[in-house]
């Protein structure tokens, strides 16, 4: 199997003038954990949402595996993000929610989950935001896309949850390795 690689540059991005990002450039491969760090406001949440489509940038080069994916309809199956924000409708189950979200073979792996076994049958709405935050991380960790990115995967989790977290992001990046 081989590699994937990501690579982005020349990302510009300005907002009423004052500029966010300027000459961006990243690569990454699959089965590799980066981390951004930088200041609240300091553009990581935009870089995210401009790699993954979810907002336009004046200058953008993105490429997978050498070749160039800047139209967002090429993205969409091969770049999966995760925003800071609740993102799973509030009135679906957390059990229709997984149906509608984990391929077919892979649902019976997901409900081993056993902290998410006692919440299958809440709703969205009833779920502490701990225990959202936790089935958003997974839900996505869980798609088939090359790359994931996660925006805050960590905020609103007890030490515990984040240990849980850290090994499904390890786990999940040794899968995509050589996917």
């Amino acid at each position: 199997m081989k590699k994937h690689i990501l690579e982005v540059s020349g990302i510009q991005k300005k907002f009423s003038d004052k500029l966010v990002l300027s000459d961006i450039y990243l690569k990454i491969g699959t089965g590799e954990i980066v981390g951004l760090l930088g200041h609240n406001g300091s553009g990581k949440s935009t870089l995210l949402k401009i790699i993954s489509c979810n907002l336009t940038a004046s200058d953008k080069s993105i490429f997978i595996d050498g070749v160039s994916r800047n139209n967002c309809s090429e993205v969409v199956n091969e770049i999966s993000y995760m925003c800071q924000d609740q993102f799973i409708p509030n009135h679906l189950s957390v059990l229709r929610t997984i149906e509608l979200s984990v391929a077919k073979q892979k649902l019976n792996l997901f409900y081993e989950d056993d902290f998410l076994k006692p919440f299958l049958r809440q709703k969205i709405k009833n779920l502490s935001f701990g225990e959202l935050r936790y089935l958003q991380v997974k839900l996505v960790l869980f798609n088939s896309s090359k790359f994931i990115l996660l925006d805050e995967p960590f905020i609103g989790l007890s030490p515990k949850m984040i240990e849980i977290i850290v090994q499904l992001i390890k786990e999940n990046s040794r899968e995509k390795e050589f996917s």
